[in-house]
């Protein structure tokens, strides 16, 4: 099993979310459809557009990833984005070849 911790835009770009799961598939959709708990921030600010993920083979690193990124600035983040993802294009995980 994999897990991934993940970063979502609104679509103008104004709001980033960082979040942790172990179905990215199964999340996004719950994000984009606002079902349960994956509603409530991104629901509210429309984030729904993956722009970055990390994959590991255990929980521990990417519960650890998600917390350190959530603290840090948002020019921090958008350099972490810019690694993988410099046009910052919404990534569809059935075509993505990786950057």
């Amino acid at each position: 099993m994999s897990f991934y911790v993940y970063i979502l835009i609104n679509p103008a770009h104004t709001v980033l979310y960082t979040g942790v799961t172990n179905n990215l598939e199964r999340r996004l959709h719950e994000h984009s459809e606002g079902l349960g708990d994956a509603g409530k921030f991104t629901g509210r600010y429309q984030c729904n557009l993956l722009v970055y993920f990390e994959i590991s083979p255990n929980a521990t690193q990417p519960i650890a990833r998600e917390k350190q990124t959530k603290n840090w600035t948002r020019a921090k983040k958008e350099f972490l984005i810019n690694t993988l993802n410099p046009t910052w294009e919404p990534i569809d995980l059935q075509t993505w070849n990786g950057g």
